[in-house]
């Protein structure tokens, strides 16, 4: 069969052509491995016995720009944050309020000791602002050459800082608190491993974090990732694109247009006037029979969890609603990102692994179903660690270390302990690479899946069959009494309940999610609620952070 355009991968990027071609009047069709469209921008309910739809690696939205989401007329509600970030530092911390300047500034005043590093961040931001509200419109052109881009910023030290020295050096001569300096580099790393001092990919990947939309904004889908999709997805089929789940693309031909495919009743071919590759690089080299490509190597982690109600802090100025409504920063001063990136690149896990803590219902409660919500005050969480190199937790008896390092600090960071919360469902299975079953080769993002603790009992981390010393088990200091967090991503789940004997409830694939108003190919039903992704969010006044969209 013929189509004017046939699309390799049903994520959010081929989605979006998809459903410009059709409304185009052109005959569309996307094939997709999984089962479900979205790609990495899906929502799952990965815990039995809790009604929460998480957004399961992607998180929030800023490189979908408002003329797109206007043109396609996308059914999306995208909620701004107040709070930036939140960064420990002591007994205080560094809170970004972006309504209440006031509030920002005592806050670096109690943390840097004077103004210096509030004046260089409100200029540092200004410039980096301009530079967003220029280029930003160029996402949606040809890729401008060098001479170009230079032109369109029309600030020579602007592109010196952002084109011509590392981020890394700037960062240095700019702000002179550790905490400020890394709350600015965080943005430089998300998703990215590399030196800012020296690599300049460090600033490609800051760029990234504060040109969405010529703000910056890190915004909360309501309905979660999985909204985003689908909202996508029914603009596509709504104007006759046909999408076809459980089809994986087994060869791309490019000079005859002939895409083969595989699904449950065997192999088939179609060809396209065009054909558009919504792929990674390598699977689409293998594809179309092109020189191998290497894969790339991950270095994030994320890990999902659902809280019966959110951390305490140890400083008492902050409520922790206004802290982990933005990014909560663990880790991550400039000489702790520089250590953790020197021991990932050596082939360890660092000793103080840089991560973050977002929790996407502070500002859209809509994922909690009835049941999660009536568990106390249930939060989800989303942990994420950098420099978290995928190729070391996969070897023999390391996995553990990743997950009871990060949940120590953590508790050293709160005013009580962290693993003495009352979980809001029972525990599962272990936490399994996530970015894969995407098609993201690598290992780009860990998830934890199904992976609860059973209630009243503390965080037991194992790796490789063994459990760990008692004091990494559990943290001297912690978050709170109450407040046992519901995975890890080192857990081997359900472990202890198992000698127990106690059963633990099935989940319902897809029970209670939303259904797409689209079925093809044997009345498979296109649904983004089940699926992968990667994550991100705020930082400082211009930008909030991110997530792949």
């Amino acid at each position: 069969m013929r189509y004017d355009v046939v699309v390799a991968g049903g994520g959010h990027n081929g989605l979006v052509a998809a459903a410009y071609l059709a409304k185009a009047g052109r005959s569309v069709l996307v094939l997709e491995r999984q089962d479900h469209v979205g790609g990495l921008a899906v929502s799952a309910r990965p815990f039995p016995g809790v009604d929460a739809r998480l957004s399961r690696y992607s998180y929030l939205v800023s490189l979908l720009p408002g003329r797109i989401r206007e043109e396609l007329g996308l059914r999306l509600e995208l909620r701004r944050r107040r709070f930036a970030s939140y960064t420990p530092a002591g007994e205080t911390g560094l809170l970004v309020d972006n309504d209440d300047a006031g509030r920002t500034a005592e806050s670096f005043a109690a943390v840097t000791g004077g103004h210096a590093d509030l004046d260089a961040w409100r200029r540092f931001y200004g410039m980096i602002g301009e530079v967003a509200r220029r280029l930003a419109p160029t996402l949606l052109e040809p890729l401008p050459t060098r001479d170009e881009a230079r032109r369109i910023v029309g600030d020579d030290e602007a592109w010196r800082v952002l084109f011509e020295r590392p981020i890394g050096e700037t960062v240095d001569e700019w702000f002179g608190s550790d905490v400020v300096r890394g709350v600015v580099l965080t943005d430089a790393l998300i998703g990215t491993f590399a030196d800012p001092a020296r690599d300049m990919l460090a600033n490609r990947c800051f760029l990234y974090h504060v040109i969405g939309d010529g703000r910056g904004d890190w915004n909360v889908p309501v309905g979660g990732m999985g909204a985003v999709s689908r909202s996508i997805a029914d603009v596509a089929v709504r104007h006759g694109a046909e999408i076809r789940t459980g089809a994986e693309v087994v060869a791309i031909d490019p000079e005859a247009g002939e895409v083969t495919f595989r699904d449950e009743a065997g192999e088939h071919a179609v060809t396209g006037g065009h054909v558009l590759a919504a792929l990674p690089p390598a699977v689409l080299a293998r594809l179309t029979g092109g020189p191998e490509t290497p894969a790339p190597e991950g270095a994030q982690l994320k890990v999902n969890l659902v809280l019966a109600r959110l951390p305490r802090l140890k400083d008492p100025r902050v409520d922790p609603a206004e802290a982990f409504s933005g990014t909560f920063h663990i880790n991550e001063g400039r000489d702790q990102l520089a250590a953790a990136y020197a021991q990932a690149a050596a082939g360890r896990i660092p000793e103080l692994p840089p991560a973050e803590v977002y929790c996407h219902t502070l500002t859209d409660p809509s994922i909690l179903g009835p049941g999660a919500a009536g568990v106390g005050r249930a939060h989800d969480d989303a942990v994420r660690a950098a420099h978290a190199r995928a190729a070391v937790p996969r070897r023999p008896g390391r996995r553990a270390g990743a997950g009871a390092a990060g949940h120590a600090r953590l508790d050293r960071l709160g005013a009580r302990r962290a693993d003495r919360g009352l979980p809001a469902a029972r525990a599962g299975r272990r936490a399994v690479p996530g970015g894969e079953d995407a098609g993201r080769p690598g290992g780009r993002v860990g998830a934890a899946r199904r992976a609860h603790l059973p209630p009243r009992s503390r965080l037991a981390v194992r790796g490789a069959g063994r459990r760990l010393p008692r004091r990494r088990r559990h943290a001297r200091r912690a978050l709170g009494r109450g407040d046992r967090v519901a995975a890890g991503p080192a857990v081997r789940g359900g472990g202890a309940a198992r000698r127990r004997g106690e059963r633990h409830p099935r989940p319902q694939r897809g029970d209670g999610a939303a259904q797409l108003n689209a079925r093809r190919n044997a009345g498979r039903t296109v649904s983004p609620e089940t699926g992968g992704g990667v994550s991100r969010e705020p930082r400082h006044p211009t930008s909030d952070h991110n997530s792949d969209i």
